[in-house]
């Protein structure tokens, strides 16, 4: 579910700021609880739990010109990138304020992708996977096909860790790899131009993907790599797919791209007897595959495909990253923009159509939020209450300690067992941080 872009697109250090010179990333967590904003000065981490409230949990100004920002899921990890050292990848513990450790690669980092398990750094032409908790390198994928955009996607489900990056750079093959056990799954023959998109559902038994013309969105089974579904999103005019994202029950992916419009395609699940579920879009979907045989085969292959369930029309165009959740008991869309606004928009699972605005805020500012247009009915009902979730709770990582003065976090952040990441046996060699304490050091592989 994670997605992340930068200001000017994914893809490096390079770009050019955003509006006003300081937004120059933004990204949502595993499970879009949260979102982060890269920016000239540092970065922020907002909690996305209400609609109408956005709250700034952290503001941090250790590093400038951030260009990647990771947080995962809602702990106080967070990994930050600058342009001031492209090749230097710093983890911080952002509630106690201090590094856990750095490492260094041999070229600029591209992407940085997390679960539970791993932490995956991306360069154009090399992958290094590393063990999340101790952060001890265990594989890296050298002379990968080049890949100067970073385009990567890891999968947050705790069970396994597959990986998919481009497997070529003239046609849209996806190769998924396991990052648990370290091997090649599969290659995905998923385009005939190059990769633009990638995207696991939560389980991992899904991954979308999309190509550099951005007309046509594909979902593949995994570990299989069987064509499950594929959506147009249009036939005009080519588009830059900047994100893509699954909603929590896998039901519905959304895509945004440098356009206006967000699409929001849903899964039709076939019924026990063979046989599509008995919705108006697989009628009109039944309609075009009878009339399709009359037809030619380009033709035919284009009616084949299914159109959005749910679009968004934004006021302006730019390189924006969507999210699908659920907030306060009901779907929403989340749409970060590249001028430094979030939407959230109420998503209607039953009729679809065109999504009601719930609630506009500007990221960049103190306080400054825009008031939320008037909803009608559907938007109206359901902005509800959030009932206080009860979540288990186990020790996490802690620089004076690990397990046993470890704060305590919420269960869902690490899969097994407590975390420490900084001890001194889990980072050989040692150096000092500027604070004087000792945190482990990349060797530059």
């Amino acid at each position: 579910m994670e997605s992340a872009v930068g200001a000017s697109g994914p893809g490096g250090p390079d770009g050019p700021d955003g509006p006003g010179g300081r937004f120059r990333c933004a990204s949502f967590n595993q499970d879009a609880t949260s979102l982060a904003l890269g920016t000239k000065t540092g970065y922020k981490l907002f909690s996305l739990t209400t609609v109408d409230k956005l709250d700034c949990i952290h503001e941090s100004a250790e590093a400038s010109n951030v260009y990647i920002v990771e947080r995962l899921f809602s702990s106080s990890l967070v990994v930050v990138v600058s342009t001031t050292t492209p090749q230097r990848m710093n983890i911080y513990h952002f509630k106690k304020g201090t590094e856990i450790c750095n490492y260094s690669y041999p070229n600029n980092i591209l992407a940085v992708k997390l679960n539970r398990h791993r932490l995956v750094v991306c360069l154009e032409e090399s992958i290094y996977i590393h063990n999340i908790k101790d952060m001890k390198l265990l594989k890296t994928l050298l002379n990968i096909p080049s890949n100067p955009s970073g385009l990567c996607a890891l999968s947050t489900n705790h069970s396994n860790s597959y990986l998919a990056y481009p497997g070529s750079t003239t046609m849209g093959e996806i190769i998924v790899y396991d990052a648990k056990n370290m091997s090649t799954v599969t290659m995905v023959p998923a385009h005939d131009s190059p990769l633009a998109a990638l995207c696991f559902n939560a389980s991992a038994t899904k991954l979308a993907s999309a190509s550099e013309r951005g007309t046509v969105i594909r979902v593949f089974s995994i570990p299989e790599g069987f064509r499950l579904f594929e959506f147009r999103r249009g036939m005009k005019r080519y588009v830059n797919i900047s994100s893509l994202s699954f909603s929590p029950d896998a039901q519905f992916l959304c895509a945004s791209s440098n356009t206006e419009t967000v699409h929001i395609f849903k899964l039709e699940q076939e019924g026990p007897s063979g046989e599509e579920t008995d919705t108006w879009s697989a009628y009109v979907g039944k309609m075009f595959t009878a009339a399709s045989s009359y037809l030619p085969a380009q033709v035919s292959g284009m009616m084949s495909q299914d159109r959005a369930f749910a679009t968004v029309h934004l006021v302006t165009s730019g390189q924006n990253i969507c999210a699908l959740a659920t907030i306060q008991k009901h779907p929403r869309l989340l749409v970060a923009t590249a001028d430094g606004q979030l939407f959230i928009y109420n998503v209607n699972p039953q009729d679809g159509g065109e999504c009601m605005l719930a609630y506009n805020h500007r990221l960049l500012g103190v306080d400054d939020l825009m008031p939320a247009q008037v909803c009608p009915s559907y938007a109206a009902t359901v902005a509800l209450p959030a009932s206080s979730p009860i979540t288990a709770t186990l020790t996490g990582y802690s620089e004076d300690g690990g397990a046993k003065n470890g704060e305590v976090i919420p269960e869902h952040e690490f899969a097994d067992g407590p975390v420490c990441l900084d001890d001194e046996n889990e980072f050989p060699p040692i150096s000092w941080c500027r604070d004087g304490t000792r945190v482990g050091r990349g060797r530059r592989s």
